[in-house]
């Protein structure tokens, strides 16, 4: 699978390319650091750097909610969704209204949702079911009750785009919780982040991959090949590189992504996670960044959405704190966004979660950036988070209990099934 995949990626991403050697030459003399850590990616998930690109940052689901419908209804040409849950709701019902209307004005629309992700939220075989209204629909991975390392691979990407002009991504799935239409587990906070402009290009090529593969087809993709001219109004700024991480190639470009920037931070390293269940490589690295100064903060949730995946979470808390990495829980519920933020300069928001599944099992995706505007969005939100979260002290924790240590350590074993 990995290498037929591979094998079309590298052909639809080659037609997609624009100049991105000279713009990682030009990254290169402005800062080595964010030259390699570019290269990494474009080298180890064939996925160019742009610039002429310009991102927006939505510090919750509802914040999106509209800019995603307009986009939807301002489609031409083609719209392509790729989603790990769908829920039938006022969400989801929404885009559904939006993307039969746009199948009869001509737009090309194309769904790929994973089954087992939305297993327990669309009735059975929802695909032929889209499929009836014009829609084109594949399901990643038929769920298959034989378990085998195969069925752990999920397609958790969060992929929506447009015209190849504007796509978003981020922690949201197409399903009421996201946008706090209902509340799961109290105030459900995300991210999303729109991209426009050259950029688009890599979520292009990532959903063509994929689609491609599940089709068994080789189709001409020039015409979702797109040329963006942005608008003053579009405000492009910094350098951007939306990438892709594949369980399948044995190269953890996710968790790469983020110890890099770990790694290189001297200033302060801010991380939104709902899950903290990571290896040794990673507590090593937060640790030594808090012990040489570098003010690192995490928000976890309060409420959590699995209490056992909490515990294993509570278990990494100890060893971290002692370090002098301040952890923080979202008091007013469950926070699912998955940013990092580094320095000023630096800013990741995508599908990733800070857990082994996401890290090394599932297809993810992220966007990283360099300079760009919207990053002091992502600080601004941070520090307002940290106001409606409340530092968890090492000296009073109920985590320094030797016995729920020792219980929450022992989970840590059954990590990877969670």
């Amino acid at each position: 699978m990995q290498a037929e995949l591979n094998s079309i990626y590298s052909k639809i991403q080659s037609d997609f390319s624009l100049g991105s050697d000279a713009i990682l030459s030009e990254l290169k003399e402005i800062d080595i650091h964010a030259y390699r850590q570019a290269n990494y990616i474009k080298g180890k998930s064939l996925c160019p750097i742009y610039k002429n690109s310009s991102c927006t940052y939505f510090p919750s689901g509802e914040a999106s909610y509209n800019d995603i419908m307009n986009a939807l209804k301002s489609a031409k040409e083609f719209i392509f969704l790729e989603f790990f849950i769908i829920k039938e709701g006022v969400f989801w019902d929404g885009v559904l209204d939006i993307l039969t209307k746009k199948v009869k004005e001509g737009v090309d629309v194309r769904i790929i949702y994973d089954e087992v992700g939305s297993l327990f939220t669309l009735p059975a075989h929802y695909d032929k079911k889209l499929i009836s209204l014009g829609i084109k629909c594949h399901v990643f991975r038929p769920y298959s009750w034989i378990f085998s390392t195969v069925s752990t691979n999920l397609d958790h990407r969060k992929i929506l785009l447009v015209d190849g002009k504007a796509a978003f991504t981020g922690g949201f799935n197409l399903s009421d919780e996201y946008i706090n239409v209902i509340n799961k587990h109290g105030y459900w906070k995300d991210s999303v982040i729109r991209v426009k402009g050259d950029a688009v290009q890599n979520f292009t090529a990532m959903f063509l991959s994929t689609w491609d593969y599940l089709d068994g087809s080789t189709e001409d993709t020039s015409p979702f090949h797109k040329v963006i001219t942005l608008s003053e109004e579009d405000n492009p700024s910094g350098f951007v590189q939306p990438y892709n991480d594949t369980p399948l190639d044995y190269e953890g470009v996710g968790e790469t992504v983020y110890l890099n920037l770990i790694n290189k931070a001297t200033d302060y390293v801010y991380i939104t996670a709902p899950y903290l269940i990571i290896d040794s490589e990673m507590v090593t690295a937060l640790c030594n960044a808090a012990k040489s100064g570098v003010d690192v903060r995490i928000i976890t949730p309060y409420i959590p959405d699995k209490k056992i995946v909490f515990m294993m979470s509570c278990s990494f808390y100890p060893v971290l704190m002692e370090s002098g990495v301040k952890i923080y829980e979202f008091t007013p519920g469950f926070i699912h966004s998955k940013n990092i933020i580094v320095d000023d300069l630096y800013g990741v928001v995508g599908s990733i979660n800070l857990d082994y599944r996401s890290l090394y099992f599932h297809f993810e995706c992220g966007v990283w950036m360099y300079k760009s505007e919207c990053i002091m969005d992502m600080k601004k939100d941070f520090l307002s988070t940290i106001e409606e979260s409340k530092l968890i002290y090492y000296e009073k924790s109920k985590y320094k209990n030797c016995f729920k240590r020792f219980a929450s350590s022992i989970l840590r074993i059954f990590a990877p099934l969670f």
